[in-house]
């Protein structure tokens, strides 16, 4: 039995790169990026669509400068929102489900606990408004729609915080880390697994319901980013890899030009329950990426 053929919005983010690499028997993951597939050109969309008659759409392209974002807001708007929900119609209209990626970035972050998917939304800047905008995009175009809300992505591929801190540790003894925003590192090739996960309900039980809508999908547990890159350190230098000391410092010690969610943790008890998968603690990828790094 062949693979089924799975088609990727997007092909050099993390996510999009961890999906390539996990094809295999289950599913072919084809992945496409500008000017193949773009989010802002809708004529790519459908062409792509009927070249490669997938059985379902993954959207793992985005606007992710969060920064940048704050200076070019009709930029993030075309491919978070527009382009986003243009996809989800396209899959709509040749009757394909649709998996959706989005952000802890919808939070306001000022909750004491974790959220949870029907908590209010109140995203703090451009990126986080593009994103949601986006996931009610997707959701009024296709109501055969997945959206997947995770964060602090890390991986081999691209850039992200493992990679910085890694670089950084190779030439410095101390590092200033952020120690008051919480969340939770999430490994993109436990994201890859956790939509295959998706996938298996979504394709197997295609008319069904319970799989439709928005989900948290986050590794296990939770931390701030200062003990995140302590964590990057000691496994670093248990492999004879770079490391640094940690001292650890408020948000306010670190203006940026977006403000970040204060609170990123992210309830994942309705994903295990409905896909029956849940992705491994968040300390468990950080070695991972180490040993697949080196």
């Amino acid at each position: 039995m062949s693979a089924v053929k799975i088609l990727v919005a997007g092909n050099s983010g993390q996510v999009a790169r961890s999906l390539a690499a996990l094809s295999g028997e289950r599913y072919d993951f084809v992945t496409l990026g500008r000017p193949e597939l773009d989010l802002a050109d809708a004529a790519t969309l459908e062409a792509a669509v009927r070249e490669h008659a997938p059985a379902a759409i993954v959207n793992a392209a985005a606007y992710t400068a969060v920064d940048k974002a704050e200076s070019e807001p009709d930029a993030a708007f075309a491919i978070n929102r527009d382009g986003a929900g243009a996809l989800a119609a396209v899959a709509a209209r040749h009757g394909l489900p649709i998996i959706h990626i989005s952000t802890d970035y919808v939070f306001a972050g000022d909750k004491a606990g974790a959220y949870v998917e029907s908590d209010p939304v109140g995203p703090q800047g451009v990126y986080g408004q593009s994103k949601l905008e986006g996931e009610r995009a997707v959701a009024d175009a296709n109501p055969a729609h997945v959206i997947l809300r995770t964060a602090w992505v890390y991986s081999p591929y691209g850039n992200n915080f493992l990679k910085t801190m890694l670089r950084f540790g190779a030439d410095r003894d101390r590092m200033r880390v952020v120690a008051d925003q919480k969340g939770t590192p999430t490994y993109a090739p436990d994201i890859a697994a956790g939509i295959a996960a998706v996938l298996d309900k979504a394709l197997a039980q295609p008319e069904g319901s319970d799989w439709r809508g928005v989900f948290n999908m986050v590794s296990e547990g939770d931390t701030d980013w200062a003990s995140f890159a302590e964590a990057i350190f000691a496994e670093s230098q248990a492999r004879g890899g770079p490391h640094a000391e940690v001292d650890r410092i408020t948000t306010a010690d670190y203006p940026t030009p977006a403000s970040r969610p204060a609170n990123s943790r992210l309830d994942t008890a309705r994903f295990r329950q409905v896909f029956g998968h849940a992705l491994p603690a968040w300390e468990d990828g950080v070695g991972r990426c180490i040993d697949a790094l080196k």
